[in-house]
């Protein structure tokens, strides 16, 4: 039995999220609307021994999309010999390619049986995403902009939250933002997820962020819709790293920066809602940002977990190397 690392991207809109929802210790189901449910049915065309099973790093919902996640697998190949792992690349993009699956994998590396994509993950970065209309646009004859009146450019269509609030104010988000940086309870910004009530999550709900930026960002859209974006919307980046997160954490965070910079809640109530962690300090006019403009952008390993001790085969140094370039 060998595991290998999969680095992997996705666009999370037909997914309903990456974690596979059937019980396959009930039996052998199939999972098409999981990331987790299309890949173990891709691995099943190498033909392994054992039934495969991913271990997941890093668990996205429903919509969210992600430029890097990682997830481990073991296989054991008929003749007990390795898969070669640009085979298992090909293989399964071969196989969503022809499903036409939003799904990408980014390489394969064999690691030691010790190594866990989830225990092992050293920090994770998040990107959220937002377009904010220019207040000289925001009010048309005095009035705030009918928001299904707006243009919003086809190519960003779930994949940006596009804000048209006349009093937006960036400087306020990223003020605000920076007071979640360093280690806090957030347990006001944990969700509870239906007929999982997580109550023993609370007891362990102390998180640190390690770093919160919000930078100027840029349009995906085609050069015939860029000119027209760019004179209406201003992007803005926004990145999130920290070893691990809560339940929604990261939008329930953004949906109260993106408040308190539309004068919706003050800066006092961002910081009774980080001091006083309880779901009855969240304020009620905050709303969660949506899942759609979320990325998973990185999950960083340390080199070292994913070395093979030194009298293993040479061979694995080229993998390893392949592994660690990944973004």
């Amino acid at each position: 039995m060998n595991r290998y690392l999969i680095n992997l991207s996705y666009i999370g809109t037909r997914f309903r999220g990456i974690q596979r929802k059937i019980d396959k210790s009930a039996g052998q189901f199939k999972d098409p609307h999981t990331v987790q449910g299309v890949i173990e049915e891709a691995l099943l065309k190498l033909r392994p021994v054992n039934e495969p099973l991913l271990k997941l790093s890093s668990r996205t919902d429903t919509g969210v999309h992600a430029l890097h996640n990682t997830v481990h697998v073991d296989l054991q190949r008929p003749n007990g010999k390795p898969y070669d792992s640009d085979r298992i690349t090909k293989t399964l993009n071969r196989a969503f390619e022809k499903d036409g699956q939003s799904l990408r994998i980014l390489s394969t590396v064999r690691v030691p049986a010790s190594f866990h994509a989830r225990l092992c993950a050293k920090s994770r970065t998040y990107l959220y995403r937002l377009a904010v209309l220019k207040s000289e646009y925001a009010r048309e004859s005095g009035r705030q902009q009918h928001p299904h009146a707006r243009f919003i450019p086809i190519e960003e269509h779930d994949r940006c939250y596009f804000l048209g609030h006349p009093e937006f104010d960036i400087n306020a988000f990223a003020s605000v933002a920076r007071m979640f940086e360093g280690m806090h309870d957030f347990r006001t910004f944990m969700a509870v997820a239906k007929g999982n009530p997580r109550q023993q999550e609370a007891m362990h709900s102390l998180r640190r962020i390690d770093q919160i930026t919000v930078e100027r960002g840029q349009t995906m859209t085609a050069a015939f819709n860029r000119e027209r974006t760019e004179r209406y919307y201003e992007f803005w980046d926004v990145r999130i790293r920290g070893r691990s997160f809560l339940y929604r954490q990261v939008r329930r965070m953004v949906g109260a920066w993106v408040a308190a910079a539309e004068g919706r809640i003050t800066e006092r109530d961002i910081y009774r809602m980080l001091t006083v962690p309880s779901q009855n300090s969240w304020c009620s006019n905050v709303f969660v940002a949506p899942a759609y403009a979320l990325y998973l952008c990185h999950v960083e390993y340390d080199p070292i977990d994913l070395a093979f001790p030194a009298a293993a085969d040479e061979t694995n140094d080229g993998q390893l190397s392949r592994a660690i370039a990944q973004p």
